[in-house]
């Protein structure tokens, strides 16, 4: 696809997006719209299977600006890739940074000194059930602010943190947040397989439980422990279930050990 192609409409945002692996070309796939931003994806790899206009590299720009730099790359090839891209930002252009464990003034450095947006999503968002965490320096205006939402808000749901230990924070509970779902997912399943269901039906019993207790508390905002108490007549079956789950706190233990350990990893790894 012709890069000028992208630019018929000069009203949208002119967007480039510096590297596209997985999880950034499963949020393109969200961004992408017929009458939305105009993006150009600058990756040496090759084109993502996308209807897209791509390059190679900086040279096959071609004197085009761009409002918003959406750095993709991996955190370590983020100093060596950047700076080639940073003369086709616009003055009062941005970027917007998925790099993890980079902070916004390393990226702003790499960028000759624009201003950054961090956003932090979780894997659910390359189906758009996911949770991103924002943050932004103080350099960025409400327009900006208002765009890096909008990314956001397509891939589902999202947060503004104050500073840059709340991406850390982030991480721990919602960016690893999946994994400890998934494990969760397998010990359930095979609690079901043991009471007598086969691989099958233990996942769709386990899948269709936990999706539908999900949506059910997404719609009624009550506390959780409300809710639980709903469904837990005393003495009965829930109760001795949650009994045997919870005893002793081993589960809230549990959970606060691994939020805890993968916020000190995070805060490791800056």
């Amino acid at each position: 696809m012709n890069v000028d192609k992208q630019y018929t409409d000069r009203n949208q945002p002119r967007v480039l997006m510096v590297g596209c692996g997985k999880m950034g070309g499963a949020l393109l796939s969200r961004w992408l719209s017929p009458d939305g931003p105009a993006f150009v994806v600058a990756d040496p790899a090759g084109p993502p299977s996308l209807d897209v206009a791509h390059v190679e590299g900086p040279s096959e720009l071609d004197g085009q600006c761009f409002d918003l730099m959406v750095a993709a790359v991996k955190p370590q090839l983020l100093g060596q890739v950047l700076p080639s891209y940073a003369e086709y930002l616009e003055p009062d252009g941005f970027v917007l940074s998925m790099a993890a464990g980079t902070s916004a003034s390393t990226v702003s450095t790499a960028a000759g000194g624009a201003p950054v947006i961090r956003i932090m999503p979780n894997l659910p968002a390359a189906v758009g059930q996911g949770v991103s965490a924002l943050y932004a320096e103080d350099r960025i205006n409400a327009e900006q602010k208002e765009l890096a939402e909008n990314f956001a808000a397509a891939a589902g749901r999202f947060v503004w943190v104050e500073d840059e230990d709340g991406i850390d924070r982030f991480t721990a509970v919602a960016g690893s947040g999946p994994g400890y779902v998934f494990e969760l997912l397998r010990a359930y399943q095979d609690a079901a397989r043991e009471a007598g269901f086969d691989e099958a039906t233990s996942r769709e019993l386990v899948l269709g439980t936990v999706a539908g207790t999900a949506a059910m508390a997404l719609e009624d905002q009550r506390p959780f422990a409300e809710l639980r108490d709903d469904v837990t007549s005393p003495n009965g079956t829930t109760q001795a279930g949650l009994t045997a789950m919870g005893e002793g706190g081993v589960l809230e233990d549990r959970l606060r050990s691994a939020v805890r350990a993968a916020y000190n990893r995070a805060v490791e790894l800056r």
